[in-house]
């Protein structure tokens, strides 16, 4: 393979993420500019956001040839959808509609179907957005080296690598997670419980919330080791505010509880005391 060939003049961030995920998984040089001849037809020329065929068997990626009323996509969604992370993607990055809307409808319209101010669009740009957009933009060419073809490279290989460990993390938590209700009658919590496993995951609590979202479960709070130490963390679920771990921050086995309440941490071990501490936590 060649070479990734996008469009030269201004970035947008399909194109500029499209390249991203294209040089971490080939580690090609990128070519902005418009495709000459023959350009579409060379398998070992990837083109991204320009040249009017979306034909993913000859690399081609473009979205502006499809009809007005064609659902939001543009070419990051091709090339996700390329790779076989689309599905995921769509699942566990929030930021990717938006920007499929963004690029294909523009940014009134995004504002409108997000429910927002239509001032409130620029108001979510920032540094990293427009220098990355900017640098890229005035590019020619980019390959291994330089700069900003190194800070792409780190940007699309972060993206693999957080489609995919997210997903076998969820794995991990679906294999070993459990609900638990503790408490009595109208004081009953549902929290999801964690075990210390061998080997321990480098982060426990990662990817809970995710289960939990896509399970439909009803859950108050979370138990989960520790990554610091022997212990287990406490904490609410999506802010609960039934939870409040002030409340056992005078507790010997609590050696952290924020003061805003939302998490603590324990050395306690056994599952009766921190099922007894999560209770002794309830407003």
């Amino acid at each position: 393979m060649k070479a990734i060939l996008t469009h030269p003049g201004s970035a947008h961030k399909d194109d500029f993420l499209a390249c991203c995920l294209l040089i971490a998984r080939y580690g090609l040089p990128v070519w902005r500019r418009d495709p000459e001849p023959g350009d579409l037809d060379d398998p070992g020329i990837i083109v991204v956001d320009v040249g009017g065929e979306h034909e993913p068997e000859r690399g081609n990626f473009d979205h502006h040839q499809f009809p007005a009323e064609h659902e939001p996509v543009c070419s990051l969604s091709l090339v996700l959808q390329h790779l076989g992370l689309y599905e995921d993607a769509r699942t566990f990055c929030e930021w990717l509609e938006p920007t499929e809307w963004f690029d294909s409808r523009g940014p009134f319209a995004t504002a409108d179907w997000l429910g927002i101010e239509r001032s409130v669009v620029n108001r979510l740009n920032s540094p990293v957005d427009i220098t990355l957009l900017r640098r890229f933009a005035q590019k020619r060419e980019l390959e291994a080296g330089d700069p900003v073809w190194e800070v792409m490279r780190m940007v699309g290989e972060d993206l693999f690598m957080y489609l995919r460990t997210l997903r076998e993390r969820l794995d991990y938590v679906a294999a070993h997670a459990r609900v638990l209700e503790v408490g009595e009658g109208d004081e009953t919590l549902k929290v999801l419980y964690m075990p210390r496993t061998d080997p321990m995951p480098d982060d426990p609590s990662s990817g809970l919330s995710r289960y939990i979202e896509q399970t439909g479960a009803e859950i108050d709070g979370l138990i989960y080791p520790d990554r610091r130490g022997p212990g287990f963390g406490l904490s609410r679920h999506a802010d609960n505010e039934r939870l409040d771990f002030t409340r056992i921050a005078g507790e010997e086995d609590v050696h952290f509880a924020h003061a805003r309440g939302f998490v603590a941490k324990t050395t306690a071990t056994d599952l009766g005391r921190l099922a007894e501490l999560m209770v002794r936590a309830k407003v």
